[in-house]
């Protein structure tokens, strides 16, 4: 029986990066086109949107999302969230319609293909370099002009440790969003990591639940608000995914009683 896992597992995975691969195939000339200028990123976007979809729905993944914000259309956010999974650039951009970027590790442009869009329309930062993150500022500035919204997964990285619930929170998301003067949204994902982690031999299809909370305001605000901010947000996100955990087990419980 584990060897017919293990075979199951290294197939699944396998077929991730094929799905990965097929609409950017598939979408290349439109892709292309898309990027030749600031303004076809709206539809490149869209395509983008849809390239997320097919993986999910290709890694038989579902999802569930429960508004407590309604984003409006036109006007910029900064949109942040807990970052356990490969998964969670995709969960992301079928989540939120309105278009925004990433903020992400300059790594990901090595990624064949996917890398060759990735540096053209993401903002990378590379974390050990100063010169670096001062450009991420000035990017956004850029982003945020073209009334886009900007999204950064404030953990900096997936924890290695899995068990881990949520790590700490780096300052980047909240000094972007109180110098520009734009609203926090946070968003919890509850089972990015359950459907699909770094760890090879896991996972397995299903629901992955999110929640989009209210924003957390920030004008008026000033650099010395930036740990509050943070310390609020990650509160917002922590005690959501508390939650999850909580129903999580309780639906083990009944099922278990279930089975007796």
């Amino acid at each position: 029986m584990k060897g017919i896992k293990i075979i199951f597992w290294t197939l699944w995975r396998m077929w991730f990066y094929v799905l990965f691969t097929i609409p950017i195939v598939i979408m290349l000339p439109f892709l292309l086109v898309s990027i030749v200028s600031e303004k076809g990123y709206p539809y490149y976007f869209k395509m983008a949107r849809i390239w997320a979809k097919f993986i999910l729905f290709g890694m038989g993944f579902y999802y569930k999302i429960e508004k407590t914000q309604v984003l409006e259309p036109d006007k910029s956010y900064m949109i942040v969230a807990n970052h356990t999974s490969m998964t969670d650039i995709m969960l992301m951009l079928a989540t939120i319609k309105n278009p925004f970027v990433f903020v992400g590790k300059v790594e990901l442009g090595k990624i064949p293909l996917f890398g060759f869009f990735y540096k053209r329309t993401c903002i990378l930062v590379d974390r050990g370099c100063s010169k670096s993150r001062l450009k991420v500022f000035n990017e956004a500035q850029k982003r945020l002009d073209r009334g886009l919204s900007v999204c950064i997964f404030p953990e900096g990285g997936v924890p290695d440790d899995e068990s881990l619930l949520l790590d700490t929170f780096k300052d980047g998301a909240f000094r972007l969003a109180i110098e520009h003067q734009i609203p926090i949204v946070p968003i919890s994902f509850a089972d990015n990591k359950k459907r699909l982690s770094y760890t090879f031999f896991s996972g397995g299809p299903g629901l992955m639940r999110v929640k989009i909370h209210e924003q957390i305001e920030t004008f008026g605000k000033t650099a010395v608000d930036r740990r509050h901010i943070r310390e609020e947000v990650r509160d917002v996100i922590y005690a959501q995914l508390v939650q999850f955990e909580n129903e999580s087990n309780e639906k083990k419980l009944m099922l278990a009683k279930y089975k007796l």
